[in-house]
């Protein structure tokens, strides 16, 4: 058992656990006793259970073998750092091994110290453990040849059952205290530890920063107003200020990189959309004054934390991406982000029966009365499930059933790697995190919350299917149109609006569902920022002002707003908040707090921070000169004006939606209507393809197809391809969404159809695929 004494201890053990994951795992990870005297420097070592090395010497009756492995611990980690374990869990081993650990500490002179295992922490909670267990090694609790703890005493002891079990060795606990004493690493929070980018000119990376953002400012506006060049001042001096300049220029760098190699990359995603520096370095292509976004939503100087970067990819080639960081940054300087799948509410019932020996109809039946809610607990479901509590009440069996399952809910099942987390460190991982190795991936061994409180740079490689989707029917569209890109059409194309106020919504990302669909319907959107608004609308909460909207939309005449200082912010969407940029606004032009405070505000009230809500309210209204806020009324509005706005505020800021990211995706939405009007068979058939290996989408899709009067030809071996194809007028079926055919014989075929013509019978398909 190693522990840290301080910073150095620390380090060296997450480098050796490190190691022993990527190393020397084979089937548990371990490591070597080399490996242990390099790192052993602030290390405190105790000589461990009985599967320890000491305890087995001494229990295959070789003392002298425990005594030379005892003394060589005592050198590596020198004086006082090796202690002789003393363990009493009721096993006859233990008290075996026991009379000849104190022998040992007689003759050598190394301290004891009295532990216990501590699996869980009451003796209650041992049965819980055992069912664990037996979910765990795929066994039921009547097993009788079952792996199990032989007690029930593996939990935290209190000092006094401590002292009971070894009334002859006091200084045993007093080292207890003494070695606590000792372990004094402190972990610090919100300092970052940003990786350091070289510029290519060999320029500092600041002055290197300043001339993308310049260069990139002409390219973007040509014929820009003095607010835009101000907003990039601003914007560059704060990002320099906070020390977040090669953070912009590795999101660049990384980009940049995946653009030029023809990998699709997302116009941008979160509240990163809201910097003009962003978009003038290329790593957003979404202009930020045009849909009035703010800066302050993705960096305030006034709450200083990470910002936070989030990119879509194609999903086929997102890892081509991670690769490029890795070699760029160094292997031992990237890793991916571990995630703990959890036990839910159902996987807990069914996981428990099978444990208890349950029949799969009798836990079926309990976990099918547990609301199929997401993340509803156990405690919740007995509340609003009447059939699960009868149940519960009414048959024993049952209740131990839940009351089990209740125990082991939230607890972790599984590991798995996150699907987009990736950490990249100024010195090598292992420096600040273990690692772990998860398949044939690196993984971190804390999840991306602690990577974060760690301030270590952590960033989301998003793989996104439609930017594939939207990729493969520009190659095809291109094939008749050689120079189209379709982050080239316009913005406001007439007939793509009308193909959604019809609802032809089929295949739209974002907009496909039954419930979009007919919101489309109703609102009948003509503009980009109508689409951002019915991304950010349809969602629990603010679907309820959907029919104000709507009407608002449709009758201009009955927007009202509540002063005039009010229509510039809520203009676009028709007298309405909507999103958290307007709620920050309202702040900021009525209430005349700064962008930061106003962002702050906003944060405490979707937190529902009901104490911060309340007091803020006053200042809201009538200012605070300690902080230079006039509040509404210093601005000309009536007490009662600016009261009622506040409660509008508060009851929907708590729902209110990222505008920036629902831009970004608006945007993502219109692309992929604008195909599907104007190059249906084109976009059908790349969308087709990205669904390969689902029956019921593609059926969807077929069904679609024959709406828009688009036949979708049948497979065929010397037509088809691995993916659906445009041919003609219609659409051929890929032989990739056939079940159980392979993708390298797919491609064989096709590659022997090239080169000798099409197959003449299925005998000259034999005999010429049988070739070689």
């Amino acid at each position: 058992v190693l522990l840290c004494k301080n910073e150095t201890g620390y380090r060296n053990l997450s480098y050796m656990v490190s190691r022993a994951f990527l190393d020397g795992f084979y089937g548990k990870p371990r490591i070597d006793m080399a490996l242990l005297r390099q790192h052993a420097e602030g290390l405190i070592a105790l000589s461990a259970c009985l599967a320890g090395g000491i305890p087995r010497y001494l229990r295959a009756g070789d003392y002298e073998g425990a005594k030379r492995l005892a003394l060589e611990y005592s050198q590596i980690f020198g004086e006082d750092n090796f202690y002789l374990e003393l363990q009493d869990h009721g096993l006859p081993e233990q008290r075996e091994v026991n009379p000849l650990i104190l022998r040992l500490a007689r003759e050598t002179g190394l301290p004891l110290v009295a532990t216990n295992d501590a699996h869980y922490l009451t003796r209650e909670d041992s049965r819980v453990q055992d069912v664990l267990m037996c979910i765990q090694m795929g066994k039921t609790v009547d097993d009788p040849g079952r792996m199990r703890f032989e007690t029930d005493q593996f939990y935290l002891k209190s000092e006094q059952e401590m002292r009971q079990l070894f009334p002859d060795v006091p200084e045993a606990f007093e080292n207890t205290v003494k070695i606590a004493e000792r372990c004094n690493v402190e972990f610090e929070f919100n300092h970052y530890h940003l990786p350091e980018y070289r510029a290519p000119d060999g320029s500092s990376s600041v002055d290197y920063f300043h001339r993308l953002c310049n260069e990139g400012f002409r390219e973007r506006y040509p014929d820009a107003p003095d607010a835009y060049r101000q907003r990039l001042e601003y914007e560059m001096q704060v990002v320099e200020k906070m020390g977040y300049v090669d953070y912009y220029l590795i999101v660049a760098d990384f980009i940049l990189w995946a653009k030029k190699q023809g990998i699709p990359v997302g116009p941008g995603r979160g509240s990163g959309a809201g910097s003009i520096a962003a978009y003038c370095m290329h790593i957003t292509e979404m202009d930020p004054m045009k849909y009035s976004l703010i800066f302050e939503r993705f960096l305030n100087p006034e709450r200083v934390s990470m910002p936070d970067f989030d990119t879509d990819f194609c999903q086929e080639r997102r890892g081509e991406v991670i690769d490029y960081v890795m070699e760029k940054y160094g292997k031992d300087h990237v890793a991916q982000i571990v995630t703990f799948g959890t036990m839910a509410a159902r996987g807990a019932v069914r996981d428990v029966g099978r444990a208890l020996n349950f029949t799969y109809a009798e836990t079926d039946q309990v976990a099918k009365a547990i609301p199929n809610t997401l993340h509803i607990t156990l405690e919740e479901a007995l509340k609003v499930s009447p059939q699960l509590r009868e149940m519960y009440d009414g048959d024993e069996r049952v209740k131990k059933l839940i009351d089990t399952a209740m125990a082991i809910e939230g607890m972790p099942r599984n590991t798995s790697t996150h699907a987009a987390g990736v950490v990249i460190t100024k010195l090598p991982v292992s420096e600040y995190v273990p690692l772990a190795r998860n398949d044939d991936t690196i993984v971190t061994q804390y999840t991306m919350t602690t990577i974060e409180e760690l301030g270590l740079l952590k960033m989301d490689f998003l793989g996104l299917r439609n930017l594939t989707v939207i990729q493969d029917a520009e190659e095809q569209v291109r094939r008749m149109e050689p120079d189209f890109a379709v982050d080239k059409v316009p913005d406001n194309d007439p007939q793509t609006f009308a193909m959604l106020a019809e609802g032809k919504t089929q295949g739209v990302f974002q907009l496909e569902s039954a419930g979009m669909t007919g919101v489309c319907v109703s609102m009948k959107p003509t503009s980009i920022e109508d689409l951002t608004a019915i991304v950010a609308l349809y969602r629990p909460g603010p679907m309820d002002s959907i029919p104000r909207f709507v009407e608002n939309k449709l009758h201009p005449e009955k927007v009202t707003y509540k002063t005039p200082l009010l229509e510039p912010i809520l203009k676009v969407t028709y007298g309405c908040i909507v999103y958290q940029e307007q709620v920050i606004e309202i702040f900021r032009q009525l209430g005349g707090y700064t962008m930061g405070q106003a962002d702050n505000i906003r944060r405490a009230i979707s937190k529902k921070k009901m104490k911060v809500i309340e007091e803020e309210r006053r200042v809201f209204v009538y200012g605070d000169p300690a902080q230079n806020i006039p509040g509404c009324v210093g601005h000309g509005i009536s007490e009662a004006v600016a009261q009622s706005i506040y409660d509008e505020i508060v009851d929907f800021a708590n729902y209110a939606f990222n505008k920036a990211h629902a831009v970004c995706y608006a945007i993502v939405a219109y692309q992929t209507a604008y195909l599907k009007c104007h190059y249906p068979r084109q976009y059908m058939a790349a969308l087709m393809t990205s669904v390969l290996d689902s029956a019921t989408k593609i059926a969807g899709y077929i069904a679609e197809c024959k709406e828009l009067g688009i036949a979708v030809l049948p497979p065929d071996l010397n037509h088809s391809e691995d993916h659906f194809t445009v041919e003609g007028s219609a659409i051929r079926f890929g032989l990739g969404a056939v079940k159980n055919v392979g993708i390298g014989l797919i491609r064989s075929m096709v590659k022997k159809r090239q080169e000798g013509g099409p197959f003449k019978s299925l005998e000259d398909f034999i005999e010429r695929m049988g070739e070689g």
